[in-house]
């Protein structure tokens, strides 16, 4: 989720600040539209990159935050990337960067360029498939979520948002999709968020909570 420009000093750009590649999918999913139901079948061939759906967002957050690209300055080896991107990986997602601490990156523009030209890379050193279970947010999967913890949770991410322009949400029910954004809705009066259809979800109402954030519920 990004902020409007007039309450964000950077804004978050998803043509600049993304991945240039995909978080797979270990199955396809086929929605029927008339009846509802949902049937599945393993990707084939089989995916190579999957299982890393927070590790991404993560690693997206610490470059926003973390990164300083520089389009202007010559492009490095690849061991020098290697060691910029251990670095911003190993920061807190938590907390956001002062500008001048900022760790430059040579002879880009942004995330999706940089991500293009080294795929690879970003892949081997972002982090590990397990790092997407052990997450202290997931306990709330198994507990009923109602619509004031919803309304509450709305009100948290527009402070969220005017405080740091961008907000990592935890989506419960259930891959980075590099073609184009996508829209979470909040229905105020119902008090619930709504996400649109896509190739892994049939569209309707989901629960959603806030992860990496700096300040409390």
């Amino acid at each position: 989720m990004t902020a409007p420009a007039e309450h964000s000093a950077r804004r978050f750009s998803f043509e600049r600040d993304t991945f240039a590649f995909a978080h797979e999918l270990v199955w396809k999913y086929h929605f029927d539209p008339v009846t509802g139901a949902m049937t599945t079948c393993k990707t084939e061939p089989p995916p190579t990159y999957y299982h890393r759906c927070f590790v991404l967002v993560r690693a997206a957050r610490l470059f926003f935050d973390y990164a300083y690209f520089a389009p202007e300055l010559p492009q490095t080896a690849a061991p020098a990337y290697e060691k910029i991107i251990r670095k911003i990986i190993a920061s807190n997602p938590r907390k956001s960067c002062a500008e001048e601490n900022r760790i430059v990156i040579p002879g880009f523009d942004g995330l999706r360029s940089f991500s293009r030209a080294h795929e690879n890379l970003l892949k081997a050193n972002c982090g590990a498939a397990w790092e997407s279970y052990f997450l202290r947010s997931h306990w709330r999967m198994i507990f009923k979520v109602y619509g004031r913890f919803q309304e509450k949770m709305a009100e948290k991410l527009k402070r969220s948002l005017q405080k740091r322009g961008v907000s990592l949400v935890h989506l419960f029910r259930f891959p980075n999709l590099p073609e184009y954004p996508v829209e979470l809705v909040y229905e105020k009066k119902l008090k619930r968020f709504t996400f649109a259809p896509n190739i892994y979800w049939g569209g309707g109402v989901l629960s959603v909570m806030e992860i990496f954030c700096d300040f409390p519920y």
